[in-house]
């Protein structure tokens, strides 16, 4: 998998290409966590489900599927909050945001079938359990555990991400803040 500091950042670009002024600071949180909500599949070793099945390790979770219903189940619930009430289920506000947590949620599974390591990602659960790498698989894959990341494998890792994750979404960043300033 990619590390829970490449799938924020993935979240934080996907938000800073709409100026929807509902999307608050509220509303990030809630993408992040969508970014990174895929991986609590990681408590089904607890249970002794094994890493290929369904709901295993990037099984069922990070599927379009799940990301598609977690991104509607997120949005309908925040429309119950007084920021959100006046928001009509079937506006421009609602698909964007339904979108940006869809393509939050979806990343997550993209950044992994990135990786090197790892059984691949089941995109089309539950429809179809087959596990799927991207041909081109430059991230090293993170390592399960906070006290990992302090070794040289770990540094190993943020590298990789650095460079074919973290400085592409700094340049898209940086474009859209020059072209944001421009029009002002």
């Amino acid at each position: 998998m990619a590390s829970i500091f490449t799938h924020t950042l993935v979240a934080y670009t996907i938000t800073k290409t709409t100026k929807n002024p509902l999307l608050t600071n509220k509303f990030l949180f809630l993408v992040i966590i969508s970014s990174i909500i895929p991986d609590i599949d990681v408590l089904a070793f607890q249970f002794g489900i094994a890493y290929g099945d369904l709901w295993g390790h990037r099984g069922l979770t990070h599927s379009l599927f799940f990301a598609f219903i977690w991104a509607i189940v997120l949005w309908l619930l925040l429309l119950r909050l007084p920021d959100y009430r006046h928001c009509l289920l079937l506006s421009k506000t609602s698909f964007t945001a339904i979108t940006i947590l869809f393509l939050s949620s979806a990343s997550h599974g993209l950044l992994d079938a990135m990786t090197n390591g790892g059984l691949g990602v089941a995109f089309f659960s539950p429809f179809d359990t087959t596990r799927y790498f991207l041909p081109w698989q430059p991230i090293q894959v993170s390592p399960i555990g906070v006290s990992a990341f302090f070794s040289s494998y770990g540094l190993r890792v943020i590298l990789s991400e650095l460079i074919w994750i973290g400085i592409p979404c700094a340049i898209f960043l940086s474009i859209l803040k020059i072209k944001n300033s421009l029009k002002h």
